[in-house]
């Protein structure tokens, strides 16, 4: 079961809105949904929940890029709005490389065997001897833990978050009343 839930900073504190991830398929679109939230440019920030599973936060302060936080990256990259938040930076990829890789090695047919010939264990595919796999989520929290440092959330508790995080992040933020209005 997922929640998701935009926070909008005005002059006479935070609003509240649930959002529907429906529509939403890159972090661009998550971002400019955040925008169209924003009042004069303000801070917004996006919440994405599964429950007891993982959290996301996304914040966008006006035109500058987002930033993203997520509790747990390897379960929310089973997930389809986690994998959203997942970005190529955030993991540290070259951005588009899986494409690229994949893209060649269909054209080029590379399946680590030669026309015609067996897979046999001396030629198998298998990667397990070579290390950790580059493609592999990390496990635990990634992303920008100071995030909500400014706003009244210190790395260190975000960090310990687990379950109900984000009744918690709203109430350190004092936000609490108004995110409890769109649970």
């Amino acid at each position: 079961m997922y929640f998701a839930a935009l926070l909008a900073r005005t002059e006479d504190g935070w609003e509240a809105s649930d959002t529907d991830l429906d529509d939403v398929e890159t972090l661009s679109d998550l971002t400019d949904l955040a925008r169209e939230a924003s009042v004069d440019e303000d801070t917004v920030l996006v919440f994405i929940e599964q429950e007891d599973a993982w959290f996301g936060v996304v914040r966008v302060d006006g035109e500058e890029d987002p930033r993203i936080y997520v509790s747990n990256a390897s379960a929310a990259a089973r997930s389809s709005y986690g994998e959203i938040l997942l970005t190529d930076e955030l993991l540290g990829r070259e951005p588009g490389a899986e494409d690229s890789i994949a893209a060649l090695e269909e054209l080029v047919g590379l399946d680590g065997t030669e026309d015609g010939e067996p897979e046999t264990p001396d030629n198998s595919t298998d990667d397990d001897d070579d290390g950790p796999d580059p493609d592999a989520v990390p496990a635990g929290p990634l992303g920008d833990t100071g995030v909500l440092s400014d706003l009244g959330l210190p790395e260190a508790e975000l960090l310990m978050l687990r379950t109900e995080a984000l009744a918690e992040i709203a109430d350190a933020l004092g936000a609490a009343e108004v995110l409890e209005t769109v649970r």
